[in-house]
């Protein structure tokens, strides 16, 4: 997942269309009691992603910002309360609940003056491969080449922080990288940087949407891979290319029915799947992850990606949102700002990870969420 991150996800597999988010981030105070559920969550559950975060923040130069948001203020302020909540030992749900309190207060974030913004979902993806090419492995997934150059634009103009481009540089210039087309039709120079093979051209392809996963190796063993670069080219929606066929409709358009169109119609699967000339590279992962933007293991239900050229990382955000099941009840939790995705735009949009398995995945394929959140920033001193 350190894809840049290409969890372009839901919104940009499916074509769904989100609020307006052109307005500028507003920030409105409130109190807890305004929060919705907050009294009733197990705040325990975001150790795992809020430890991972604040000892991330403590590396950093004190007083550097801690992101792209004024209002969050230098890396010492932060460092500060992470400090004391790195002390608390095996805190209960209401102790959390009581620092947060104590430390914090809640911004509602609106885009101009709407509340309500697009929440979507992504997990960790499941396939089968080998590390060497037999049998019924033999769509490759790609290491990334030595000659891609990736490039932040943000490090050369404020006004394009969070944009990138990437390529090859050509007699002193930058030019386009091949597409997907030409990387799976084996039309590039650079076959040779296989990391392994998988058996489905179709779970190639949607790993790479979701930025990471856990391939189930012959003889039982497993390997966790993540992103490691990205063509440069632009993500097309299939799910769109499908709709314009006629092959799907806008109110059936899902992961779940996407995948089953492709399924069954293989004939024309590879050149649906090429319409998007994004191509993603990956990396061996070994211990904890997926890795996120921030550079930590995401936690399921805890990690939330978001629009990183707006939000910094390692931000307690309080999410409400539509369920993506129906016969549940509405996301009310706090989570951390941990990621950021491709399709992850505008000032209320953001990225739920659920985490790894048949479950996650269907929850991730199905979320195309009305929410709004709020920011928890530390009080001034």
């Amino acid at each position: 997942m350190n894809r840049f991150i290409l969890l372009c996800l839901l919104c940009i597999l499916v074509a769904c269309e989100p609020a307006p988010q052109d307005a500028d981030l507003k920030l409105t105070p409130a109190t807890f009691a305004d929060l919705p559920g907050w009294s009733q969550d197990d705040l325990t559950a975001i150790v795992p992603a809020w430890t991972r975060s604040c000892q991330r923040i403590m590396k950093r130069p004190a007083d550097s910002p801690l992101g792209p948001l004024e209002a969050a203020g230098t890396n010492a302020t932060w460092q500060a309360v992470c400090a004391e909540y790195l002390a608390l030992e095996s805190p209960s749900s209401e102790r959390l609940r009581t620092f947060f309190q104590t430390h914090f207060t809640p911004y509602q974030v609106t885009a101009g003056n709407e509340p309500e913004g697009l929440f979507t979902g992504y997990y960790e993806a499941h396939l089968r491969g080998s590390l060497v090419r037999q049998g019924p492995y033999n769509t490759p997934l790609y290491a990334r080449p030595d000659d891609l150059v990736m490039v932040q634009l943000g490090d050369f103009r404020e006004d394009l922080k969070g944009r990138r481009i990437a390529g090859r540089v050509v007699e002193g210039n930058l030019k386009p990288y091949e597409t997907r087309a030409d990387i799976v039709q084996v039309k590039w120079p650079h076959n040779e940087k296989v990391l392994l093979w998988v058996d489905d051209p179709v779970d190639a392809f949607f790993v790479q949407i979701q930025g990471s996963g856990v391939v189930e190796l012959p003889g039982g063993d497993t390997m966790r891979i993540g992103y490691a670069g990205q063509n440069g080219h632009p993500y097309y929606a299939i799910g769109r290319e499908l709709i314009e066929r006629g092959a799907l409709t806008k109110e059936k358009v899902s992961m779940q029915s996407i995948r089953e169109w492709l399924a069954a119609n293989p004939g024309e699967a590879s050149q649906v799947m090429n319409t998007n000339q994004s191509y993603v590279f990956f990396r061996a992962i070994r211990g904890e992850g997926p890795i996120g933007g921030e550079g930590v293991a995401l936690t399921p239900d805890r990690s939330l990606a978001i629009d990183r050229s707006l939000l910094p990382y390692g931000m307690p955000v309080w999410l409400v949102a539509e369920h993506p099941s129906a016969a549940e009840s509405p996301i009310q939790r706090l989570m951390i700002a941990q990621d950021t995705g491709g399709a992850i735009r505008g000032p209320v949009r953001g990225d739920v990870f659920w985490g790894y398995g048949e479950q996650a995945e269907a929850m991730a394929g199905q979320m195309k969420s009305k929410g709004q959140y709020w920011l928890l920033l530390p009080k001034a001193k």
